[in-house]
């Protein structure tokens, strides 16, 4: 039966704190939210609710999660056959490994263990406002924009990500229209293809910072309530810590709530030029 009385933070916090710890020793069993719910006494749909606020992602996603991280751990350390992986995951067969990196990692189980063999990824490197970018593209977009001055260091970061996909130094229509916006032409948005891998909850904070106008700021909270996650900020910071195309998706439009600028994965300096460019190219053409 579910408690009549009012709940308090620190009575969700232990009641949350419980699921959780029960998800991680259990995930092979692929818990249900009737179960979960059951366990700290809540109602399916007032648990989940509460799960989602405290923990940014759905209970059914986060044992997704956790299911997917140890299937990674057995076929990159273990190598692991994809379906004894998918056995000792708990999940009924490689068919449902399959749905599972595919919705979660944007490709296919045998990808992640292959590190990307079947993918080629193009990259180039060009100037900015801001110091030198490596931008890299696949077949269905651009995959990774970042601020390096140091172009063999650049691309040693992007092939960490896939060490065996195939690489090629040649920049392509996807490449060029994303380093149209660093000329100032923002005509061309519809033009711009993303192949990102994340977690729901990440693409969903990406896809909300895609929508900040040109020149405006906002904070790390009122993502998290425009995501409809109130209580999500510091996992909406994290998310947007690991936003993998600089400036095209612009996490340096979101700062703190006291003011503050707040980290950036490319340096708070650099953040606050770019903040201050796009302040003047708003001025500019409001002239």
């Amino acid at each position: 039966m579910e408690s009549t009385y009012k709940l308090t933070d620190q009575d969700n916090y232990q009641r949350i704190a419980i699921a959780i710890e029960y998800v991680k020793t259990h995930f092979k069993d692929q818990p249900s939210l009737d179960e979960l719910a059951n366990l700290v006494d809540l109602s399916p749909s007032h648990f989940q609710r509460l799960f989602t606020d405290w923990a940014g992602v759905s209970p059914k996603k986060f044992v997704q999660f956790l299911s997917l991280n140890y299937a990674k751990k057995l076929l990159k350390n273990n190598n692991a056959s994809l379906l004894d992986t998918a056995y000792e995951t708990g999940l009924s067969g490689t068919s449902r490994l399959h749905d599972l990196f595919i919705n979660i990692e944007a490709m296919t189980p045998g990808e992640f263990k292959n590190g990307g063999e079947a993918l080629l990824i193009h990259y180039s490197f060009a100037n900015s406002p801001f110091g030198k970018i490596i931008v890299a593209s696949t077949k269905l977009g651009v995959c990774h924009i970042a601020f390096e001055n140091d172009e063999h260091e650049a691309f040693t970061h992007l092939k960490a990500h896939f060490p065996n996909a195939t690489y090629e130094r040649t920049i392509d229509n996807f490449q060029q229209n994303a380093l149209n916006f660093f000329n100032d032409d923002w005509s061309k948005t519809n033009q711009i293809k993303l192949h990102l891998k994340g977690t729901e909850f990440q693409l969903k904070v990406w896809e909300t910072l895609l929508t900040l106008p040109l020149g405006s700021l906002t904070s790390y909270g009122a993502v998290a309530n425009k995501i409809n996650r109130p209580k999500a900020s510091r996992a909406v910071g994290t998310a947007i810590g690991n936003n993998p195309v600089a400036f095209l998706i612009p996490c340096h439009r979101v700062i703190q709530q006291s003011g503050n600028l707040g980290g950036y994965m490319w340096g708070e300096t650099r953040k606050s030029a770019i903040i201050g460019w796009e302040a003047s190219q708003l001025a500019e053409n409001n002239r």
